[in-house]
């Protein structure tokens, strides 16, 4: 008697029946509509241990501490003004979604902490946030120890990259939404169009209200 065919056969139903068990595992385990993000990103919620005390100064030459967040809601964001494509993606997408936030526009900031203090002084980063369509952004720079501190305090990942005047700067690609009491809200993805970026910003202001 020929066997090949009824090993075929229970081979083919342990297949099934492992694809089925995957099928019901990834469902079972699948992001609930409060952790789920516009058009299918995933957008991180709850009180996360992320943000912290910090002490900077801003693009106009002002020391400034974490309470600078309180009162506000607050987009922050970590990047630096040689970045090619991430960070003015990010601050572009992020001007124009505030603008489609209409009357709450007011009720948002964007905070922007450089990784790269050798290069970004104040000055450059008020020109560089003008440039990026947000004038009315902060920017942050300080002490390497200090941009540590803050970058630590945000999980954010940053790393030198070459040697002389070009080098380049690796790291962390999220946005942070912060609430009114400087406390991590959810993440915004990087990527994300202005409107779903907008979207993500209205949903946590109206869970709120």
């Amino acid at each position: 008697m020929n066997r090949l065919p009824f090993i075929v056969s229970v081979l083919c139903l342990v297949a099934a029946a492992l694809i089925a068990g995957a099928a019901w595992w990834v469902t079972r385990n699948a992001p609930s509509g409060a952790e789920a993000g516009v058009s299918g990103a995933t957008v991180s919620t709850g009180r996360a241990d992320i943000g912290g005390p910090f002490t900077l100064t801003d693009q106009d030459g002002r020391r400034v501490d974490q309470t600078l967040l309180n009162g506000k809601w607050t987009v922050v964001f970590f990047g630096f003004t040689y970045c090619p494509d991430v960070c003015p993606t990010t601050l572009q997408a992020l001007a124009a979604a505030k603008q489609q936030l209409g009357a709450r526009a007011k009720d948002l900031q964007v905070v922007f902490i450089t990784i790269d203090p050798e290069r970004d002084t104040p000055q450059a980063l008020k020109a560089y946030l003008a440039n990026a369509g947000l004038p009315e952004a902060i920017g942050l720079t300080g002490t390497p120890a200090e941009i540590d501190a803050a970058a630590k305090a945000y999980r954010i990942y940053y790393a030198k990259r070459g040697e002389g005047s070009d080098y380049t700067m690796d790291h962390s690609t999220a946005a942070y939404l912060m609430n009114p009491e400087g406390e991590f809200s959810r993440a915004v993805p990087y990527g994300m169009s202005p409107s779903q970026k907008a979207q993500v910003i209205r949903d946590a202001m109206q869970q709120r209200s």
